[in-house]
């Protein structure tokens, strides 16, 4: 083999291994389309979402919410819903669901940008069990929306220094309801 050949080789190679080799990386991001189980919605979730439905207090009534969620780097992306008997209590129960997301982080809200897709920015901070702060800032992004006899809560929930507003914008701007 000539000197030559073997420096194409030798660079070709090179440059597959390195290409392989960032192939073989997963991205932080892992964006994939998600349809709501029973829910009639399509969201992208930056990674392999859990649903899981419980019975939350909202509002005073208890009521079952299904909740489907993905997590990266310890900031969540979730979409949840609830059903209600009589479709014009929804937005009462948009407003519960609001004052809730506050109340558990303890937050304050701050203004939003028009048009920007979310409706609250909540500061605040995680409680304890003992009801103390532990002093971890948290940022609480939300819209919520409803259609017929449902209600959604489409949030991103974290550390204010980890939620990544592109990628906030990314999730909050492919939620839409079938």
């Amino acid at each position: 083999m000539s000197k030559i050949n073997i420096v194409k080789c030798s660079t070709v190679f090179a440059f597959l291994f390195v290409t392989l080799g960032f192939m073989a990386c997963s991205p932080k991001y892992n964006w994939r389309e998600v349809h709501g189980k029973d829910a009639r919605f399509v969201v992208l979730m930056p990674d392999k979402p859990v649903t899981l439905t419980r019975d939350i207090n909202l509002d005073g009534a208890k009521i079952a919410m299904t909740m489907t969620a993905a997590e990266v780097d310890g900031v969540n992306f979730a979409v949840g819903y609830v059903e209600v008997t009589d479709a014009t209590r929804a937005p009462t129960v948009l407003q519960a669901m609001k004052t809730a997301l506050i109340a558990n982080i303890n937050g304050s809200v701050k203004p939003t940008a028009p048009n920007s897709g979310i409706e609250i920015e909540a500061l605040g901070h995680r409680k304890s069990d003992t009801a103390a702060v532990d002093g971890e800032p948290l940022l609480l992004l939300g819209h919520f929306e409803s259609k017929d006899n449902r209600a959604y809560q489409v949030i991103v929930l974290g550390s204010e220094k980890a939620v990544i507003r592109d990628e906030a914008k990314t999730f909050f701007s492919s939620f839409k309801l079938n």
